[in-house]
């Protein structure tokens, strides 16, 4: 018993890493994995560019708020037309406005005319277009696996997402020491371009298209959101989320402040941190393709998201700059296996026809948090400083996960065992 035991995580490891080997699904992930190289490679440039011209904290966190912010009116439109449209068409669209973007950037910085409106109005637009296309692109990867090989396809796509996480700030680093930030915007704009190629060859033309009724029937609309957000045990999912994107999520967007104000360091110093979140963010990635699909994940999720507020207390008083890369290690470890597994745990169980529109409450939950904890975070930085804001926000997602995470344990036993009141 005990040797079988042990050959579980090994087989499990082993079968999810075949799937690496399948066409589409290998296909697809290294397509994904060059375009979010590129985004990530922005995501080093434009917050540093911001503080270059003479952006503010607040502008900081502003910029921030504009491109998750549209969520909240978008998303589950987005969900909608993932369930019933089609995916290909969806995707290249919205993919290649989003192209548009960090070309204009590149415009503006070769002509000398960029300020940070300009900046705040492309990450806006960069928002919308994500709200509508993200719930299509996070259904992708159901949707060509079977669904016993759902959740190694998603520790996967997370495994390549957090390599990209590495990878994208350290070719930053070099390209900024080199040509300077209009060169990752570049690098942004081309690597859109395999990523489209990939999603019209992979994604057969399918779904329908919405009738006049169903757009103006909102009640039929969001019927399937709706269902899965009154489902206690995928709503204590999206709750554990929520409160990391609000109250951990400025831990990254606040980096650049936190390295070049407070510890008076360089761009090379922040790319060093950066990537280091995603080392760990890879490596928590990869624990869980080693995980028993059978496993249940919400605890956790739980534990992680707790681990998450306990690792970001000391980064944000910590008065040396070396020991901010290894905190960020166990912060990208820590929200890593607690946001995929909340994925894992809602695209598992939510029925397949509703799965788009279960992806954008996820990405509701996600990056609509991390608008309103941006946006609150930065003007309270203006105020109090980077450090006692960030310990602050530890401190309340520390007590709210420890709550939720009860409350879910709860809803766990009252659900599973019969004639419990």
């Amino acid at each position: 018993m005990a040797n079988d035991t042990a050959l579980v995580p090994r087989s499990a490891f082993s079968n999810s890493v075949k799937l690496l080997a399948t066409r589409r699904f290998g296909t697809f992930i290294i397509a994904s994995l060059l375009s979010n190289m590129g985004t990530w490679a922005q995501q080093i440039a434009e917050p540093w560019l911001l503080l270059s011209i003479g952006a503010s904290s607040l502008l900081l966190g502003l910029d921030s708020f504009a491109a998750s912010a549209p969520v909240f009116l978008l998303t589950l439109l987005g969900g909608v037309m993932a369930d019933r449209g089609d995916r290909r068409r969806i995707i290249t669209l919205f993919q290649s406005i989003q192209m548009v973007c960090p070309v204009a950037l590149v415009v503006l910085l070769l002509s000398g005319s960029v300020v940070p409106w300009m900046v705040i109005g492309l990450s806006l637009v960069v928002g919308i277009t994500d709200a509508l296309s993200l719930p299509s692109f996070q259904s992708i990867v159901p949707s060509i696996v079977q669904r016993e090989q759902i959740p190694a396809a998603l520790a996967l796509s997370s495994t390549q997402f957090n390599l990209s996480r590495i990878l994208g700030p350290a070719v930053a680093g070099v390209v900024m020491a080199s040509v300077g930030a209009v060169g990752c915007f570049v690098l942004n704009a081309v690597s859109f371009i395999p990523f489209i190629g990939v999603a019209i060859w992979i994604l057969p033309r399918r779904g329908h298209r919405l009738t006049a009724r169903d757009r103006f029937d909102r009640r039929h609309l969001f019927a399937g959101a709706r269902a899965v957000a009154r489902d206690p045990l995928l709503r204590g999912a999206l709750f554990t989320v929520l409160i990391t994107s609000i109250f951990c999520g400025p831990l990254i967007t606040f980096a650049p402040v936190l390295v070049k104000q407070a510890m008076h360091r360089d761009v090379g110093d922040f790319s060093l941190a950066v990537t280091a979140f995603g080392l760990g963010g890879l490596a928590g990635a990869v624990a869980l393709l080693g995980i028993d699909p059978r496993h249940d994940r919400r605890l956790l999720c739980s534990v992680a998201a707790v681990l998450y507020a306990l690792v970001m207390l000391p980064a944000a008083l910590d008065p040396w700059f070396w020991g901010l890369p290894v905190l960020f290690v166990f912060a990208g470890l820590a929200m890593t296996i607690s946001n995929t597994s909340a994925n894992t745990h809602l695209q598992s169980n939510a029925p397949a026809a509703v799965r788009g529109q279960t992806v954008s409450l996820y990405m509701l939950a996600m990056r609509g948090g991390i608008a309103v904890g941006s946006l609150l975070t930065g003007g309270a930085i203006a105020v109090l400083g980077v450090r006692d804001v960030l310990f602050a926000d530890a401190m309340l997602a520390l007590i709210l996960q420890g709550i939720v995470g009860w409350r879910w344990a709860k809803v766990h036993v009252l659900v599973t065992t019969p004639g419990t009141t």
